[in-house]
């Protein structure tokens, strides 16, 4: 999402289940101010993060479930996940496949709710993606309908 004065907003989300508990969401932000120097958008370094962030959060192991960003295809992320592999479980998504992955259901739903809403500068729409996302978090039937709508069933590990 664009903010003003040609800044960016990235935004990384894990969409998390596990059979007989309420799911869970966790995202990172990451604003780019046009600084020199400045990373445009998530490294894989933080994506590792997000990764770690939801484990510790879930207290339990993990399948991710990647596209092919390109970022997610990083030599460097497949170190972390072959390091972590007693914990994380990585499956590659086929090309062109959004439709199979849950995380990609919540970014409607963001964009959905902040229709109405104008951000004075970046620091008001991080605000706002912010406030929204909360909301999205304390509502659990909305990331369950993100899993619903891929078709995937859970299973035990």
């Amino acid at each position: 999402m664009r903010g003003g004065a040609g800044g960016r907003v990235s935004i990384a989300g894990v969409a998390c289940y596990r059979p007989g508990d309420r799911p869970h969401l966790s995202c990172q932000l990451h604003v780019y101010r046009r600084r020199k120097g400045e990373a445009r958008g998530f490294t894989w370094s933080g994506y590792r993060d997000l990764i770690t962030a939801a484990h510790h959060n879930l207290s339990a192991p993990m399948v991710w479930v990647r596209d092919n960003l390109n970022i997610h295809l990083a030599p460097e992320l497949a170190d972390f996940a072959a390091e972590n592999k007693a914990w994380l479980r990585v499956y590659q998504l086929p090309a062109y496949t959004p439709e199979l992955n849950p995380a990609e259901g919540i970014w409607p739903l963001l964009k959905r709710s902040m229709i109405n809403f104008a951000a004075a500068g970046l620091d008001g729409l991080v605000r706002i993606i912010k406030r929204k996302l909360k909301k999205i978090r304390y509502r659990p039937y909305l990331i369950e309908g993100c899993l619903a709508a891929t078709g995937l069933k859970l299973e035990s590990w």
